[in-house]
């Protein structure tokens, strides 16, 4: 049997009463740490949902209402540059009270409310990762409303790019090289491996994703800095695609890859990795032919290589809703990146 004295029982009980305030100390110095720095670690769910999908926070009545009317409005407007009209989100909407447990999880959601005060704001990554609530609340109806109206640009912008980061961090998981865009043409861009190369030379990079009916298409090209004029934009990019497409796009039976006439094409000054360019939203189609679809051409400067680096994403799929398709188009385009240095 094992016996101890008593000197070793009260040497025992001094080292374990030195190991508590230890421990005590440790305790006491991270709950010191993170109530001083005003964080508390949480460990957020992944969020879900499809590519611009919103969930709509709101009850029943107020959804019947002006305050669903304006959202309907602005949430569900026409996308641009579309054949057919598609809404910018597919909503869903719930009450309040079932907004709980998996619901939470979705990666865009809109929470409009009347209560005791007015406010709106977006939050991020509240409830799951990556996520981005919008937040609306108002004493009356016509509060919502106007608040709405007032904030919508502003909260739908936001929600955009959450979504393009995550349809770009999708496309990031498999990657196809692009060392010879790289090398020809000075521009690096994420592309998913589901694309292949249709032609590939010094001067023209064709690249396509085939659809179950269809596919999706990226272009790459230059043209010199003075194609496109800043007073005729418009007519300049039209007739340069035009030209393009006749010259290096061949269609079966001799039709011609152009710009359809009767939709006017939108236009935007936007940036790309610091440069200024033109963005162009329209319909292309093949001439006498039942062949169309939706285009985004991205017509970046590049003063110091003397040209336009042209970008453009089109979708051909006839059996098929485009908005999401023109979607990834768009966070393909948007991921390519300038070399510093002239290419030519």
């Amino acid at each position: 049997m094992l016996s101890l004295s008593k000197d070793n029982t009260l040497l025992l009980l001094k080292k374990h009463h030195m190991k508590t305030i230890y421990l005590a100390l440790i305790a006491l110095v991270v709950f010191t740490s993170c109530e001083n720095s005003g964080k508390t670690t949480r460990i957020l769910k992944e969020s879900v949902g499809n590519i611009n999908n919103l969930q709509l926070v709101i009850d029943n009545e107020l959804w019947n209402g002006p305050v669903g009317e304006i959202i309907r409005e602005r949430f569900a407007a026409p996308t641009d540059g579309l054949p057919q009209d598609e809404p910018l989100f597919s909503m869903r909407q719930m009450a309040p009270e079932a907004f709980t447990g998996f619901a939470r999880t979705s990666r865009l959601f809109l929470h409009v409310s009347i209560g005791d005060e007015e406010r709106i704001g977006l939050n991020k990554d509240v409830y799951a990762r990556p996520q981005t609530g919008a937040v609306v609340e108002a004493f009356t109806e016509e509060g919502l409303v106007k608040l709405l109206s007032e904030n919508s640009d502003s909260i739908i912008q936001s929600f955009k790019e959450t979504e393009i980061r995550e349809r770009q961090r999708r496309t990031n998981i498999q990657l196809l090289p692009m060392e010879s865009l790289v090398e020809k043409m000075g521009v690096t861009m994420k592309m998913p491996s589901a694309y292949r190369f249709v032609r590939e030379n010094d001067d023209f990079f064709w690249l396509r994703k085939n659809l179950k009916s269809g596919s999706t298409n990226i272009i790459v090209y230059e043209v010199r800095l003075n194609t496109i004029r800043k007073d005729s934009a418009v007519a300049d990019i039209i007739k340069m695609r035009d030209t393009t497409g006749a010259r290096l796009m061949p269609v079966e039976e001799g039709g011609m890859y152009i710009t359809e006439g009767a939709y006017a094409p939108y236009l935007f000054e936007r940036e790309l990795d610091g440069n200024f360019m033109y963005v162009t939203k329209g319909i292309w189609e093949v001439k006498d032919q039942y062949m169309a679809g939706p285009f985004v051409n991205y017509a970046v400067m590049d003063e110091a290589n003397n040209r336009w680096l042209i970008l453009e994403g089109f979708v051909y799929a006839p059996s098929e809703e485009k908005r999401d398709l023109q979607f990834e188009l768009i966070s393909i385009l948007k991921s390519a990146k300038f070399k510093n240095a002239a290419v030519k």
